[in-house]
Parts: C-alpha cells; sequence; structure tokens
C-alpha cells in the first residue's frame, strides 16, 4: 500500500530532477559559445606566433617579453570588464532594465578612465625590461611589438565589457560569431603587416601588434553596433545617456573587478615564478614546463567559458531572489566542470607523449628527454588540469554572488602561502626536482578551489528561502 507521504514525495522528486535538467540544459547553452569564443581566441594567439616565428629567435624572444609586459598591464582591466557581468546579471533577474544598461555604461566608462594609465606600461616596456635585466636585442625587438599593441587596449577592454553585457542576457552568441570572423582577418592583417606584402610597408613585431589593435577595434565596432542595431540588445538602449557617469556604479563595479585583477596576478605570478624555478634546474626542465603550460592554458578555455555561465546563472538567480536557484546554477557549473575537466584530462594523459613531440622541432637538442619530462608533468597534471578548472568555476559563481575578495585572500594563501612554498621546497629540497615543482602547483589549485568551493557552500547556505 503507498502512503500519502510517498505520493506527496514523487511530484517533488519530479520537479526537482526536471529543475535540475532545466539548469544543466541553459548552462549548456550559454557556456558552449563562451567556451568556443576563448579558443578562438587562443586561435588567433597562436596564427601570431607562427608569422613571428618566421622573423627568427630573437623575434620570437622578444614577443615573449612584451607578451608579458601587456599581460600585466591589461589583466589590470581584464578584472574590472568582468565584474560588468554579475551586475548585469543580477539586474537582468530582476528585469531592471536601466540597470542593465547602467552596468555596461559604467564598464565602458571605467575601460575607457582604465586604459589610458594602462597604456604607460607597454608605451615604456622597453626601458622596464632593461632595469628587470632582460638583454637589450630582445627588449629592443619588444618595445616595437608593444608600440604596436598598446593603441588596442581600450577597444579590447570595452569589447569585453559588451561581452560581459550580452553574456549576461543570455546572448553570448554574437561574440562567437564576431570572433571566429576575426580569426583570418587576424591571419591576414598580421601577415600583410609582418612581412609589407601587398604594397604595404614591412612592419615586422610593430605590425604584428598594430594588426592586432586593428582587430580589437574591428571586434569592439562590431560587437557596439550589434549591442545599439539589433534585436534583442537594441531594447536596453545601451548608449543612452551615455554621457552620464553613474559615479555610485562605477565604484561598485572596481570594488567587485579590483580584485579579481589582483587574484588572476597572484595566478599569474605563481606560474611565472614556476618558470625561473624550472629555470634553475635546467634548460630541459623549463622546456617540458613551458609545453605543459601552454597545454593547460588551452585546456582551460573550456573551465573559462563555464566560469562566465556560471556568473550569469548565479547572478540571475540572485536578483530574481531565488536562493534554491543560486545553489542550484553554482554547483551544476561545478559538475559540468568535473565532467569536461575529467574528459579532456584522460585525453591528455592518454596522448600526453604525442602531444609534447607536437611543440618540438625536428633535430632539437635533447628532444626526447624533454618529451619524457614534458609527458610526466603533463601526468601530474591529471589532478591539475581539474582542480584549476574548479577553482575557475568557483570563482565564476562567486562573482555571481558578487563576491570577489574572499578569492583575493584564498589566491594569495594557496598560490604563494602553500603553492609556492611546496613547489620550491619539493624541487629543490627533494629528488623530485621539476616533477616536485609541477606538484606544488597542484597542491596549490587543490587548496584554492576547495577553499572557494567552502565558501560558495557557506554564502549560499545563508541565503534565505522564499
Amino acid at each position: 500500500m503507498t502512503s500519502s507521504i510517498d505520493i506527496d514525495r514523487v511530484p517533488v522528486a519530479d520537479t526537482a530532477r526536471r529543475l535540475l535538467a532545466d539548469e544543466l540544459a541553459a548552462t549548456l547553452r550559454l557556456a558552449a559559445p563562451l567556451v568556443l569564443t576563448q579558443l578562438s581566441q587562443i586561435t588567433m594567439m597562436a596564427t601570431d606566433l607562427a608569422f613571428i616565428g618566421r622573423l627568427g629567435g630573437e623575434a620570437v624572444a622578444g614577443a615573449a617579453l612584451a607578451g608579458t609586459v601587456y599581460w600585466v598591464s591589461f589583466t589590470l582591466g581584464l578584472g574590472l570588464m568582468s565584474a560588468v557581468a554579475p551586475l548585469a546579471a543580477q539586474a537582468f533577474g530582476a528585469d531592471k532594465v536601466p540597470l542593465v544598461r547602467r552596468s555596461l555604461r559604467s564598464g565602458l566608462w571605467v575601460g575607457l578612465l582604465l586604459a589610458l594609465p594602462l597604456m604607460a606600461l607597454p608605451l615604456f616596456g622597453e626601458t622596464l625590461l632593461l632595469a628587470l635585466g632582460q638583454a637589450a636585442v630582445p627588449a629592443h625587438l619588444a618595445q616595437h611589438y608593444l608600440s604596436g599593441l598598446v593603441w588596442g587596449i581600450a577597444p579590447a577592454l570595452w569589447f569585453l565589457a559588451i561581452r560581459s553585457f550580452m553574456g549576461a542576457i543570455n546572448r553570448p552568441q554574437p561574440v562567437l560569431w564576431i570572433t571566429l570572423v576575426a580569426i583570418p582577418l587576424n591571419a591576414a592583417l598580421v601577415y600583410l603587416l609582418i612581412y609589407g606584402k601587398l604594397g604595404l610597408p614591412r612592419l615586422e613585431l610593430f605590425g604584428a601588434g598594430l594588426a592586432t589593435s586593428l582587430v580589437n577595434l574591428a571586434t569592439f565596432l562590431a560587437a557596439l553596433w550589434i549591442a545599439v542595431r539589433r534585436p534583442p540588445f537594441h531594447d536596453y538602449r545601451v548608449l543612452a545617456h551615455l554621457w552620464r557617469i553613474d559615479w555610485k556604479l562605477m565604484r561598485e563595479l572596481v570594488a567587485i573587478g579590483a580584485p579579481i585583477s589582483l587574484a588572476i596576478m597572484m595566478e599569474y605570478g605563481l606560474f611565472s615564478a614556476a618558470a625561473l624555478l624550472m629555470g634553475w634546474i635546467s634548460t630541459t626542465a623549463l622546456a617540458a614546463h613551458q609545453i605543459a603550460l601552454q597545454v593547460t592554458a588551452i585546456l582551460f578555455m573550456v573551465p573559462l567559458g563555464i566560469n562566465q555561465a556560471a556568473t550569469v546563472r548565479v547572478g540571475q538567480a540572485v536578483g530574481r531572489g531565488d536562493a534554491t536557484a543560486v545553489r542550484r546554477a553554482g554547483w551544476t557549473a561545478v559538475l559540468i566542470g568535473i565532467v569536461s575537466g575529467a574528459l579532456l584530462t584522460l585525453a591528455v594523459v592518454a596522448g600526453r607523449f604525442a602531444i609534447a613531440r607536437l611543440f618540438l622541432g625536428e633535430g632539437l637538442g635533447e628532444a626526447d628527454a624533454t618529451v619524457e619530462l614534458a609527458a610526466v608533468l603533463l601526468l601530474i597534471g591529471a589532478t591539475f588540469f581539474i582542480t584549476d578548472g574548479l577553482q575557475c568555476i568557483a570563482a565564476g559563481a562567486l562573482r555571481g554572488l558578487k563576491d570577489t575578495r574572499a578569492a583575493l585572500l584564498f589566491a594569495a594563501l594557496s598560490y604563494w602561502g602553500i603553492g609556492f612554498t611546496a613547489a620550491y621546497a619539493l624541487g629543490f629540497h627533494t629528488a623530485l626536482s621539476a616533477t616536485g615543482v609541477w606538484i606544488g602547483l597542484s597542491i596549490a589549485t587543490t587548496v584554492f578551489s576547495t577553499l572557494l568551493l567552502l565558501r560558495f557552500k557557506l554564502l549560499t547556505d545563508r541565503l534565505p528561502s522564499r
């Protein structure tokens, strides 16, 4: 005999499963174009490096130094533009159209005001690199590249703000199409300006940087045109009263975004420090580390796209005041991250030797030793890839709650208090050597992801249920 309690439970269980399935589908629909957009941007970067590589080893070294200087500068703006997403997503969830518009408008103003000081570092990149002890020729070549790149900072920041706005209202597809079109455009411009084809002057590294700036400008203008003229974006009238600076909302954007930027720099700084540690061990160790790190960077694009989807889904649920939906959105994104991370990790582990060989030219000295060590590092990365993806997704879920300061503190503790200490100790005070450094990196991401997940659980458990 079936009790009345059992009968009551059936629809509740069915409803829970249906809501979970709906959330899973919604998150995947949002994350898929965001992931593909990130992979498209990696493709453009690889195209640039392929053309620059034909200029010679010193040009590659100069481009690498320029990339370091540019990334440090640009990261300061990256976090602030990312903060547009939770502001706009919560406003969208609360059905506050004017606040969605104000969120984007504040992002555009912050991007403009920030771009001017951010340009200072690239413009004086050679002076900085020489002060840091870099060789004169690569530093000089880096300045050529930076002199072209610097003009694209403002449009790149504005494009990120519009991308955050489009994602926040569940319409990330236009950004993907724009980025896909930008891939061949970027390749053509880089080729023409580096080598001086079709009657254009041969600009080499400056041409590569200038091409990137022109592509940044083109993608921003395309995104802006869609945001202003195409449905459903034009309903938000994103340029209405653009001249009105919303200082209160801008302060909130900075309060949310600045910790994101600093946390990203903490992570980037750890991997840069790890490269220095590997260089102290041996050239082979450094080469193997760079190969494994490049693979990591490519794989990271998947959780980065899910991160952005998590921010939006959690933010929208917060805007609706639905605590259950907040929890469901965050944990669904984490589940997707675990499954996708496990699948990608299995593929990398299975093909680790072939992957390592892809990065090495024929006849390179000590190639076999580098391949062997890179394969070992990729095997250690079996845990690192998953935990690094989890910390990214958990951070995105917390951003949806506008909670970013705790993540900064956790990053300092995990990456530098624990991770760097472990990497140094295992790399230089045990027989593990280079593998010990990567174990340290894995420990850092494991601790960071655990702390972020616990933080998300703590905050969502405190939310009042309706």
